[in-house]
This record gives C-alpha cells, structure tokens and sequence, in this order.
C-alpha cells in the first residue's frame, strides 16, 4: 500500500491566465502521508523544487521554508547559478524528510512514516513531471526592461538546479 502520495489540481498562473511574466506556478496540492491528509493552496512550483531538493537531503523542522508553502516571492541564486533559494513567506503546511534505512521518514505533526526510496522518487518525479509539463505547454517566460539582473539569475538557477536534480536519476520513473 503507498503511504505517501503527492498531486496538484487547478494548476494556474496567479492571474489565472497564461502571462509570460509569471514564473511562480500556483495550485491545490494534496499530499498523503500514511493516515493523514494534507491540502494546502500554494506555490507548487517551489513545492517541487523542495521535493526535488528532498530527494537527496534532509528537510527538517528547522528548515527555513515549508514544503507547500504560501509564497515564493524570490528566486535567490548562487553565484554559479546552480542553485536557488526560494524566499518566501513563514504560511504554509509541512512535514519533514529524513532519509534512513534506503527510504525517508516522512513527519507530519508528530506521525513518523517510512516509505522506500522507490516509491518516494516516484511520487516526487510524478508531480515535479507534472509542474514542468504545465510550464513546457505556457508561453515562454520573458523579462521586462525594467526587471533587474537579480531577477533574471535567479530563475536561470532555477531550472538549471531542477534539471540536474531531476536528470540525477534518470532511470527511475520517468
């Protein structure tokens, strides 16, 4: 039985039309998390990247970032431009991602459950596939005159640290 699921549903831009400004992707996710339900209107499209960041590392309670989380106001890049910090604000739900034993530990509110790797890596290339279909059939993104360097970099290392994340482990599930 899977004891962790992930999906988004109503997947919008924030005007609810295709604008080729918008980066942030909205939507209802729901997650399952062996006995619990968890849904929350948020930025989905930084809720994949926080699985895809999961798959390889831990994400605790003490995280500055929630995995549905409200807000993703800015992609903040590092210097190489391979990875992003998503800046946000404090709403959201969340759970923690502690990886034991060939699998993850999944926490929501005090309930601990273990799900293999397998099915984690399945789930999480199912819904980050999802996102990245939903971005490959809008317009394609543009930046105004007026919007700065900061703005441009930090979405470039976006999709650069998503692509590699999602291209580390090609073989499974895709």
């Amino acid at each position: 039985m899977n004891r962790f699921s992930i999906d988004a549903y109503d997947i919008h831009w924030l005007t609810r039309k295709d604008d080729p400004e918008d980066r942030c992707l909205h939507g209802h996710a729901v997650a399952k998390i062996g006995d619990n339900i968890i849904e929350y209107d948020c930025t989905i499209s930084a809720t994949a990247m926080y699985l895809l960041k999961s798959l390889n590392n831990n994400k605790t309670k003490d995280d500055p970032y929630q995995m549905l989380p409200c807000c993703g106001h800015f992609y903040i890049p590092n210097d190489l431009l391979t990875d992003v910090y998503i800046d946000g604000c404090d709403n959201g739900e969340d759970w923690e991602v502690i990886h034991v034993d060939g699998g993850v530990e999944l926490i929501y509110e005090g309930d601990s459950e273990f799900v293999s790797m397998d099915v984690y890596k399945k789930e999480v290339f199912a819904f980050c596939d999802k996102i990245k279909e939903y971005y490959d059939s809008s317009l394609p993104k543009v930046f105004s005159d007026e919007e700065d360097e900061f703005t441009k970099r930090g979405y470039i290392a976006y999709w650069n640290e998503w692509n590699r994340r999602r291209k580390e482990l090609p073989h499974i599930y895709r």
